[in-house]
């Protein structure tokens, strides 16, 4: 149904794409992977007709007998949503937070003058209840719902007017694994009921082996192979594609130095929200954290894994002193943090975020950026001796000194969580908590990151409060883990015994859910 040949793309000057040729049979799941920067998403808007200004393209992209990449804008407007839908990686941005998502869903039709209005707000409870919506209203708005439900909308807006072609770039990257295997599920069944071609758009590897029926595997813009699943994940012919697959399996090489001294002793810990009070709603209390109790040890790495909801952010806001709490107690290096954690209590507990360029302010310089926790020391370095403590953060995570006097979108995705990094151990820490560290980067960065991470806690002997939804990530890094489901820990232990034998069902639910390559099913169980 869609035909590629010999596709590039410039912007400015700037090589993107080098001949990329691909075809998409009707029917056909086609998995694109391939590190950030490869040019998996700018081969999908170039399909789209949504390139940059600055954007040349030669080659030919075929529908049927229709060449996409010479239609007018007019043309192009006429066939998103009626010949190709695209689901974008996230839904938050890539929904209107001032509307409601049945008039977000029925939008499409309305425009394209398929419906009514009236027609149309029919038809997008229809889709909304295909996508497994039935319980939700349309008058609920985007942040009324959770990631998994957000981006079921946008599924929902893509497939409204039954396109031939769907593109999902990236759709269950932020997601947790239960969610990401129900969105998954989903997109396989419309594959099926409507004969629809899928265009999967993927870092993990996992997921292509289970969902496609072919892989191409893209590498700075070229497509370096290509082929059946079956003989891409059997054969491996580049070097790229092994070494993209060992980097999903790798496992860093550490060092445990774990000391029986408690660094962070947790009690009971309960965190209740106030219910809903306006003019139109009223609900009861939440419970998001039910009498929370673990210990973390010096030297120790302790995993957080449960799915969207179940309270770890609400907990890791107060582990940190971000959030008050209604019952329990949080003692940091043998001293209570309740009601309000000091400052020489926060300078030694630090803390890395999913997404490091959300967490800078784009208009410092990275030595800002870096020594801005300095303002929790009593004795904050200056000068010199100030810009000489960041040259040595940006060492210990393997960027050079100079990087101190550029800007964070001067640096790659990999680059700025090392930043983040860097910030966090800039005033010592003896503890890191690490809030989906790696969940946005690929397969090959993500590896190096771990690497880091190890490294850091053999030479600092750090501790760490490892909390992410990838069940692979976790097994790699961690001593401990604690399963935690609607606010309470349902199952801890051993990292390699939790996850060779789980014993509560939710455990098992979540490692069942987990996607995994075949020469990875020894890792998980």
């Amino acid at each position: 149904m869609i035909a590629i040949r010999d596709l590039s793309l410039s912007i400015h000057g700037t090589p993107i794409l080098r001949g990329v040729s691909l075809d998409i049979a009707p029917g056909e799941i086609l998995g694109l992977v391939g590190e950030s920067g490869s040019g998996k998403s700018m081969t999908a808007l170039a399909l789209m007709g949504l390139l940059p200004q600055g954007a040349r393209t030669t080659g030919t992209a075929l529908l049927d007998e229709t060449d996409l990449l010479t239609l007018p804008e007019a043309a192009l407007c006429k066939l998103r949503g009626n010949d190709i839908g695209m689901i974008f990686q996230e839904p938050m941005t890539a929904l209107n937070p001032l509307q409601t998502i049945g008039a977000q869903v029925a939008e499409t039709l309305v425009i394209h003058g398929r419906a009514t209005r009236a027609e149309a707000q029919r038809i997008a409870r229809d889709r909304l209840d295909r996508v497994g919506l039935s319980a939700i209203p349309l008058d609920r708005y985007p942040h009324e719902l959770s990631g998994g439900q957000r981006q079921r909308v946008c599924i929902a807006a893509a497939i409204a007017l039954n396109p031939r072609l769907l593109i999902a770039d990236e759709p269950t990257t932020a997601l947790d694994v239960t969610t990401q295997a129900q969105i998954l599920d989903l997109l396989k069944s419309l594959v099926a009921e409507d004969g629809l071609s899928l265009l999967l758009i993927t870092h993990d590897l996992a997921v292509v082996a289970d969902m496609a029926d072919r892989i191409a595997v893209m590498q700075t813009g070229a497509i370096v192979e290509s082929g059946s699943t079956a003989q891409v994940l059997a054969q491996r012919r580049h070097p790229y594609t092994a070494a993209l697959f060992a980097a999903s399996a790798h496992t860093p090489s550490r060092r445990v130095h774990r000391a029986d001294e408690p660094l962070m002793v947790v009690e009971d810990l309960h965190r209740i929200y106030p219910g809903a009070r306006t003019l139109l709603r009223r609900g009861p209390p939440v419970a998001a954290v039910r009498g929370v109790g673990f210990t973390l040890h010096r030297g120790e790495s302790l995993g957080l894994v449960g799915e969207s909801g179940c309270g770890k952010s609400t907990l890791t806001r107060a582990l940190l002193g971000l959030d008050p709490v209604q019952g329990g107690d949080i003692r940091i290096f043998g001293r209570s943090i309740l009601p309000k954690m000091p400052d020489s209590t926060r300078a030694g507990i630090q803390v890395v975020f999913q997404d490091p360029y959300g967490s800078f302010d784009p208009r410092w310089r990275v030595d800002q950026i870096i020594s801005e926790p300095f303002h929790l020391l009593p004795d904050a370095p200056r000068g010199a001796d100030r810009r000489a403590r960041v040259a040595e953060a940006l060492r210990a995570v393997h960027l050079a000194p100079e990087d101190m006097d550029k800007y964070p979108h001067e640096f790659s995705g990999g680059q700025r969580q090392r930043i983040a990094i860097a910030r966090a151990l800039i005033t010592q820490p003896r503890i890191l908590v690490l809030d989906e560290a790696v969940s946005a980067l690929d397969v090959s960065v993500r590896a190096r990151i771990l690497d880091l991470l190890a490294e850091l806690q053999g030479a600092f002997g750090l501790s760490y409060l490892f909390i992410s939804h990838d069940l692979t990530v976790v097994r790699a890094i961690t001593d401990r883990v604690l399963v935690m489901q609607a606010g309470e820990i349902v199952e801890q232990g051993p990292t390699a015994d939790v996850f060779d034998r789980p014993s509560h069902p939710y455990t098992q639910h979540l490692l069942k859910a987990a996607p995994r390559l075949p020469d990875m099913t020894e890792r998980l169980a």
